[in-house]
C-alpha cells in the first residue's frame, strides 16, 4: 500500500501536469499555420490519412502538443513520482564540484574492455561476470570517473540503488554510452561504499509493446537498438516491475493509472477553477472534489475551517493565507499555504 500522504503529493502532481497541458491545448492550429515542409510531406499520405485526419494543420499541432505531454511526462511525471515512491532524490556526479568520484586506471581501462567485448560479440551482458572483472582490478593509481547521474537514488544501511530512468524509444546509439556511464557509475559508487551492495538499473515508465501494466522484457528490449547488446535482463526496470521497486509494494503501477484517471476527467479544468476559488469552499461539491483528488491537507482544513476563520480574526497571517488561492498560476499546489494555515490552527 501507498501512504496517504504520498498519494497526495502524487496526485498534486497530476494535477498541475494536467494544468500546464490544458494551458497548451490547441483549439485550432491557428498557432502552427505556416509548416509548408510537414504539410508538402504529409500529401504523401492522404490516402492513409483520408476519414482519419481532416484537417492536417490541426493534426501537426496536436502532434507537437503530444509530443509536449511526452517531454512533460518523463521530466516532471515520472522523475517526481519516482522521487515520492522511493523516498529517493536525483543525484549527479558531474564534475569536481558535485563530487566527481574515482576509480583506478585498470578499472577504467576494464570497463572500456567489457564494452568492446559487449559490441563485439565476444560476450553477452551479465552483470555477476562483469562486477567481477571490475572489482579484481581495484588497486593502482586512481582517475575521474566519466561525470554521471542517476535520475532515482537511494540508500539504505546495506545497499544503494541507483537507476536511469529512459525513454521507451531512446535514440539510436545511446545505449552504449548508458552502458558505460552505469559501469562507471556503479564502480565508483561501490568504491566508497565497500560494505553496502550496490545497483544500478536502467529502467522504463512502461512497455509500450503490452497492454496496460503488462510487460515482457525480452519483446521490449528486442525493439530498442543495442539495449540487449548492452544490458543484461536483470538490469533493466520495466512497467510494473519499476514501480513495484520503487515502492516497495505491488501494483503500483495500477495505482498510478487510477489515480490520473480518476482526476484526468473531461470536467477536470472546471473542478480545478471552482476548488481554486475560495468562495464554493462552504459548498458540499468543494469537499467532493478534494477528496476525489486526494488533497488531504486541504480537507482537513475545510473540515477546521470555522475554528480558522474564528482564530484569523485576531491573526493577520491566517486571513492572508485563508484567502489566497489553493494554486498558484502554474497549477501547482500551495503545499505551504497549506501547512502554514495547519501549523498556525495548532498554535495555542
Amino acid at each position: 500500500m501507498i501512504e496517504d500522504f504520498k498519494i497526495e503529493r502524487i496526485s498534486q502532481i497530476i494535477i498541475h501536469v494536467l494544468y500546464s497541458r490544458f494551458e497548451n491545448f490547441p483549439i485550432d492550429a491557428e498557432g502552427n499555420r505556416n509548416a509548408p515542409f510537414h504539410t508538402a510531406f504529409l500529401k504523401a499520405f492522404a490516402d492513409k490519412l483520408q476519414d482519419k485526419i481532416n484537417d492536417i494543420n490541426y493534426f501537426i499541432t496536436m502532434s507537437s502538443w503530444l509530443h509536449g505531454l511526452s517531454t512533460t511526462l518523463g521530466q516532471t511525471f515520472f522523475e517526481k513520482t519516482a522521487h515520492i515512491l522511493s523516498d529517493g532524490e536525483k543525484r549527479e556526479y558531474t564534475s569536481k564540484k558535485l563530487g566527481l568520484l574515482k576509480i583506478t586506471e585498470h578499472q577504467s581501462t576494464e570497463i572500456t574492455n567489457i564494452i568492446s567485448d559487449l559490441y563485439n560479440d565476444v560476450c553477452v551482458p551479465n552483470v555477476a561476470n562483469e562486477e567481477q572483472r571490475i572489482n579484481a582490478l581495484n588497486y593502482g593509481n586512481e582517475v575521474y570517473a566519466t561525470g554521471f547521474s542517476a535520475d532515482v537514488y537511494y540508500e539504505t544501511d546495506n545497499e544503494i540503488i541507483a537507476i536511469e530512468l529512459k525513454s521507451v524509444k531512446p535514440n539510436s546509439g545511446e545505449m552504449r554510452g548508458e552502458k558505460k556511464k552505469i559501469l562507471e557509475g556503479k564502480t565508483a559508487l561501490q568504491r566508497l561504499n565497500p560494505h553496502k551492495q550496490v545497483k544500478f538499473y536502467i529502467g522504463f515508465p512502461f512497455d509500450p509493446t503490452g497492454n496496460g501494466t503488462e510487460y515482457n522484457k525480452e519483446r521490449f528490449s528486442n525493439t530498442v537498438i543495442n539495449l540487449r547488446k548492452s544490458f543484461a535482463l536483470n538490469e533493466m526496470l520495466i512497467a510494473e516491475e519499476l514501480w513495484d521497486k520503487l515502492s516497495g509494494s505491488s501494483g503500483t503501477m495500477q495505482t498510478l493509472l487510477d489515480l490520473i484517471n480518476t482526476i484526468a476527467t473531461t470536467d477536470f479544468i472546471d473542478n480545478f477553477n471552482y476548488i481554486n476559488d475560495i468562495n464554493n469552499r462552504l459548498e458540499p461539491k468543494y469537499l467532493n472534489i478534494l477528496r476525489k483528488w486526494n488533497l488531504h491537507d486541504e480537507i482537513f482544513i475545510i473540515s477546521n475551517i470555522d475554528s480558522i476563520i474564528q482564530k484569523s480574526k485576531t491573526n493577520k497571517s491566517l486571513q492572508k493565507l485563508i484567502n489566497s488561492t489553493l494554486f498558484d498560476t502554474s497549477g501547482k499546489y500551495k503545499t505551504e499555504r497549506a501547512h502554514d494555515i495547519i501549523s498556525l490552527l495548532r498554535k495555542n
